[in-house]
């Protein structure tokens, strides 16, 4: 060191954890865990935000009593047995089951597409087998290999009827651009059950942290070795730590490079929030908005996520989501993911595989939309296959890991 005695050389070392961890979302908070719990190490977690957990953030409403998920509806599921023993030592779950439903033109209908909504939409009852028959003729009209955009490869899955009402005004407001703009590769299949289930997902596990996602996001951070920084931009402090330390870093991958190569583009969302002076406002807790004339593409009602709950009567928190794109300053949720996108992420994984002793991961650290459940299972890879390698058997740190 060229300032101060050996000792105060000695006395720094000694005060510096032996990992880093940029970002308190479920990845950062997965591996500090796995690292601080299984490895005894000494991990530091650095957060811009006022709040750990990042867009899976939750705050109870101090009139209400509703839990309100600051960034949108959070809802986890899960098929992998690993990630769900793994979360299942931070929180117990409820047994919710996510339903969505979609309105247009006045009516509102059971979604995803399934038997009701045919039947509903059609305005007659179907058989299986009869609708089956109904969606096949009427996507016949293109053939699959033969569309050219979202449009055309929509109607080729689903037919034209369903997916003007259902499809097309949602994705136009989604991303900003007529369907007939978008790439067909952005949907590789529009599922429509023949049958009434309407549940949301299909996974084997799937429910809400009983007591909420803030006090699951907590736990995860509490132990002895964890450290959280909030209110602290890594850039501010970096100096401190590139190059002598091992670093996990899950903010976006092209501001960590000072978006030498370009900015990635991202989709982000707005949600506007009001207490509304009724029990219920929509009988569930999302519905899709379809009509293209109707801003919003959805609105939210936190109360129905946990009706195990008592709340405030006569008083309801509702959300209505607006999507655009994101701006600098935005807090981006969606990969856009162009080809120019593409080209840049492949530049900026070059610079991450040359940058000592850091690794990438995460939704904005990969330029992946990744859900909570495959956040959690990317860390734990991460953990097995870097991270524990490295601290406990010495293995050298090989720097990258932005997925492929």
């Amino acid at each position: 060191m060229s300032q101060g005695s050996p000792d105060h050389a000695d006395h720094a070392d000694q005060d510096r954890p032996d990992l880093v961890v940029v970002g308190s979302g479920f990845f950062g908070l997965t591996v500090a865990e796995r690292c601080a719990t299984e490895l005894g190490l000494k991990v530091l977690v650095i957060e811009r935000r006022y709040h750990l957990g990042g867009n899976a953030y939750s705050e109870i409403d101090e009139e209400t009593g509703i839990e309100v998920h600051k960034y949108g509806t959070h809802l986890f599921h899960t098929s992998n047995k690993r990630v769900w023993d793994y979360v299942n030592r931070f929180t117990d779950f409820t047994n919710y089951q996510h339903r969505v439903f979609a309105k247009y033109q006045g009516q509102v209908y059971s979604f995803p597409m399934n038997l009701a909504l045919i039947n509903q939409f059609f305005g007659k009852a179907h058989t299986p087998d009869e609708a089956r028959a109904l969606i096949a003729e009427q996507s016949s009209e293109i053939a699959t290999e033969d569309a050219t955009n979202l449009e055309e490869k929509a109607i080729s899955l689903i037919g034209r009827p369903l997916y003007e009402a259902f499809v097309k005004g949602y994705t136009a407001k989604q991303w900003q651009t007529d369907p007939k703009e978008l790439s067909a590769d952005i949907i590789t299949r529009l599922p429509v059950r023949y049958t009434f289930d309407n549940r949301y997902f299909n996974d084997t596990y799937e429910g809400l942290p009983v007591d909420g996602y803030t006090a699951w996001l907590t736990r995860m951070a509490d132990h002895p070795n964890i450290e959280v920084r909030v209110d602290t931009d890594w850039f501010d402090v970096q100096d401190e730590f590139k190059g002598l330390v091992p670093v996990v870093y899950t903010g976006p991958v092209d501001e960590y490079f000072d978006n030498c190569e370009g900015r990635l583009s991202w989709r982000t969302v707005d949600l506007e929030q009001e207490t509304v002076d009724v029990d219920d406002y929509q009988g569930t807790g999302v519905v899709n908005a379809n009509d293209q004339d109707v801003p919003w593409t959805r609105v939210l009602e936190f109360k129905h996520l946990h009706p195990e709950r008592t709340y405030l009567p006569g008083k309801s928190i509702v959300v209505h989501e607006y999507s655009r794109f994101a701006e600098d300053d935005d807090e981006p949720y969606y990969p856009i993911n162009t080809a120019e996108d593409r080209a840049k992420l492949l530049k900026y994984r070059d610079l991450a595989k040359k940058e000592p002793l850091v690794l990438f991961g995460g939704r904005l650290g990969t330029y992946k939309y990744l859900d909570m459940h495959m956040a959690i299972g990317s860390a734990l890879s991460m953990y097995d296959n870097k991270l524990k390698p490295h601290f406990a058997d010495g293995v050298p740190l090989t720097s990258g890991g932005v997925d492929e």
